[in-house]
């Protein structure tokens, strides 16, 4: 089912579980969720990233030396939702899932009340097997949607979504960026061709300015990098830094979300 982005944009906070502890990795969480974060993605870090940036990559190593796996990532998602009501989404590489299998992982997911995933590197093309293990267990999916997708391909993503669908705002690699890219409200406006799911723009999103810009023509914002990189300056005070950022963000007045 679709996840809620009860207001005008909502913030889609992304942080590296693990980095630099599964502990504080869910206090941040639960610090932006006070914050005003409508929906968190936590991120499983994986050793051979390719659509992450510099600031996700030495996350991922921080927390990959930490020990962080799948399965504690998902431990994290059930302290929080014991905690929260907020939206939470497994944001993984292919490879942790397969190796922990599809049914073995969309059961855990459900057990410990995530509300779905994304597959960064999983082809919807290629998705019937997971899609039907995620079905089973009432688990939202989510795809990602490029500037250079077909319309074909951009109504494959939109029969194969069922929670939101992530526009990249452009292509490349994760990591902030000091304009947003031309090509996303274009591309947000193709996908409303093909579906009535909230659309997510993310990829370079940092700044108050962005955030409020993306409301003018999408429902969410996704931010990432901009608070990896906050959680990096400032050890011993992540959680309360990110909070600060967040609030930040969710200060931009906010028009309510259009009727679906």
């Amino acid at each position: 089912m679709p996840l809620r982005f009860p207001s005008r944009p909502s913030l889609v906070a992304y942080l590296t579980c693990g980095d630099p502890d599964l502990a504080t990795s869910r206090d941040i969480a639960l610090a932006a969720i006070d914050a005003g974060a409508d929906v968190i993605e936590l991120g499983v870090p994986f050793s051979d990233p390719v659509a992450d940036g510099p600031v996700i990559q030495r996350a991922s190593e921080r927390a990959l030396r930490c020990g962080t796996t799948l399965h504690r990532v998902l431990e994290v998602g059930k302290e929080i939702r014991q905690r929260s009501t907020a939206g939470l989404i497994i944001f993984t590489y292919l490879n942790p899932v397969m190796r922990m299998g599809l049914m073995k992982f969309s059961a855990a997911a459900h057990d410990a009340g995530i509300d779905g995933a994304l597959i960064t590197d999983l082809p919807v093309e290629e998705s019937h097997d997971y899609l039907a293990e995620m079905q089973k267990k009432n688990l939202a999916t989510v795809f990602l949607a490029a500037p250079t997708s077909t319309d074909e391909r951009l109504k494959q993503i939109a029969r194969a979504s069922s929670g939101f669908v992530y526009a990249v705002s452009r292509t490349g690699v994760t990591g902030a960026r000091q304009q947003m890219p031309k090509d996303a409200p274009k591309l947000v406006r193709r996908l409303r061709r093909y579906t009535s799911l909230p659309v997510a723009v993310g990829f370079g999103i940092s700044s108050s300015a962005q955030f409020e810009a993306v409301g003018k023509f999408a429902d969410a914002a996704v931010v990432g990098s901009a608070i990896v990189e906050i959680i990096e300056r400032n050890p011993g005070k992540e959680a309360e830094s990110v909070a600060q950022f967040v609030r930040q963000l969710s200060a931009v007045s906010r028009q309510p979300s259009a009727t679906r």
